[in-house]
């Protein structure tokens, strides 16, 4: 344990996680290093100026952003070259997550040079502390925006025993959601975490079923920046289709056995393939 300053060290890339909201949760190896690193590179330096501003570190700032992260990592690269110390800053939370950052650190590495993790903030862990959850998650990130390619993504996900964990911007939510019940199906339970550490952080846990409604009777419920916390999927019994039998009995009255195993692999997270082969059985069995 350390309990004096822990100042950036020389020729060494700093990855700094910074506040995703609360300008207090800057942490004091952070600030050690922001205030002592010979050069702080920034996904926006607009933003990164006004978080150093409000601690008092005067920095001479670069930016490194998604559209110029190999030129710039090479430019930086030479700097840690020549003895200077570097730390990397994102808009928000912990660079390399959904954020610039990871064709950085692998520049740097592949030229031989050390990287040093500051861990501060992160959207992800912060969501998943409070969803009371056990066991193994997925972070996915942001969803493809174009509906068709979501629904695909989603339903390669659904059957994963894990929980799934998501971010999602306001103007995409009510139709992120629509797509989650549609391919998850509506008893997995979400959990919206919306502008975590922020003045109207908001943890609302629901049914897929209900979230759309969750949604829709406040406008405020649509606002700020999303994690999305699924549930994993239920356990199905020994032989994995346990669960997934008994949904088929009940469709396959109404459904043809196609219709029916897509319609009960929503709504299980048993694998579809598995479920069409039970239903022709079961079909046969009748």
């Amino acid at each position: 344990m350390f309990d004096s300053p822990q100042p950036a060290r020389p020729g060494t890339l700093h990855i700094v996680a910074t506040p995703i909201g609360n300008l207090r949760d800057l942490s004091l190896h952070a600030l050690d290093v922001l205030r002592t690193a010979d050069l702080v590179a920034a996904e926006d330096t607009r933003t990164s100026q006004a978080l150093l501003a409000a601690w008092g570190i005067q920095a001479r700032l670069t930016a490194l952003h998604e559209h110029n992260e190999v030129s710039g990592a090479a430019r930086l690269v030479e700097e840690l070259r020549a003895g200077r110390s570097v730390a990397y800053i994102s808009d928000a939370g912990t660079p390399g997550i959904s954020d610039p950052g990871a064709r950085l650190v692998a520049a740097v590495r592949a030229a031989g040079l050390p990287v040093s993790p500051i861990p501060g903030a992160s959207a992800v862990a912060a969501a998943l502390s409070v969803a009371g959850l056990e066991g193994p998650w997925l972070f996915v990130g942001f969803l493809p925006a174009k509906p068709a390619a979501r629904r695909k993504a989603l339903a390669d996900l659904a059957a994963l025993p894990f929980a799934l964990v998501f971010y999602e911007s306001p103007h995409r939510i009510e139709e992120c959601v629509a797509d989650l019940a549609a391919e998850l199906g509506p008893a997995r339970a979400i959990l919206f975490a919306r502008e975590l550490s922020k003045r109207f952080e908001q943890v609302h846990r629901c049914p897929l079923g209900e979230a759309a409604a969750w949604l829709a009777e406040d406008d405020n419920h649509r606002r700020g920046e999303f994690v999305l916390v699924l549930d994993p999927p239920p356990p199905v019994a020994e032989d994995g289709l346990g669960e997934a039998r008994r949904v088929l009995e009940t469709l396959l009255e109404e459904l043809p056995v196609k219709q029916a195993a897509h319609l009960a692999a929503r709504l299980t997270g048993a694998r579809k393939n598995a479920l069409y082969d039970l239903a022709l059985a079961m079909k046969k069995g009748n």
